[in-house]
């Protein structure tokens, strides 16, 4: 398979890997509510089918994303402007925090629940993924719609980072958590799904 497939292909796979895991582990869950309950509940200690949500859902996922931004960094010029450098480096910042989710998982059991030390190490983690994708998808889009053939890819980053941040930060007062949750996460997915392909066709 020449390189170019392999782009069109690598960020997609990520994507419907990560969705179709949270549609198929939530719907083999009982009592889990996708409209209710945050998307890794479905990787906590305790719950059933859990590693394999990790794994597939998370980890994986992680992993093709960290692909699609070194593949995007060593696409950028020389001379490109050091945003659009920084910006490649938190997205790929963003994969590795997306894969230590599905490593640093959830624990329902700890008796503090919610507030024991693994959850609020994975809520921490979670943050990291939320503020490098948000700050990196930024960068990198405002430098790429500056130069002319880079101007579709730059503006779904653009969109994607700006999305992200209002959901994960500005909207859950206003959404219910679990779907502003489930709408920042998508616009990661977009983004995975389309920017090397995008960035293919400049």
């Amino acid at each position: 398979m020449s390189v170019v497939r392999l782009d069109r292909w690598v960020g997609m796979l990520a994507a419907a890997l990560f969705v179709l895991s949270v549609a198929g582990f939530g719907a083999a869950l009982p009592d889990y509510s996708q409209a209710m309950h945050p998307v890794t509940w479905l990787g906590a200690h305790g719950i059933p089918h859990a590693l394999g949500f990790n794994l597939l859902g998370l980890v994986l996922p992680g992993a093709l994303a960290v692909v699609v931004a070194e593949r995007l960094r060593r696409q950028l010029p020389v001379d490109a402007a050091w945003t659009a450098r920084v910006g490649s480096q938190m997205l790929l910042l963003a994969g590795l925090a997306f894969i230590a989710m599905g490593l640093l998982p959830l624990d329902f059991e700890d008796q503090m629940g919610m507030q024991g030390p693994a959850s609020k190490l994975h809520a921490s983690v979670w943050m990291v993924w939320a503020l490098a994708f948000v700050a990196g998808s930024v960068m990198l889009g405002a430098a790429r719609l500056r130069h002319s053939g880079g101007r579709r890819l730059g503006l779904l980053t653009l969109a994607c980072g700006i999305g992200a941040g209002l959901l994960a930060f500005g909207l859950p007062g206003v959404l219910p958590a679990a779907l502003a949750q489930r709408l920042a996460f998508a616009c990661w997915a977009l983004w995975l799904a389309l920017a090397l392909p995008l960035s293919r066709g400049r």
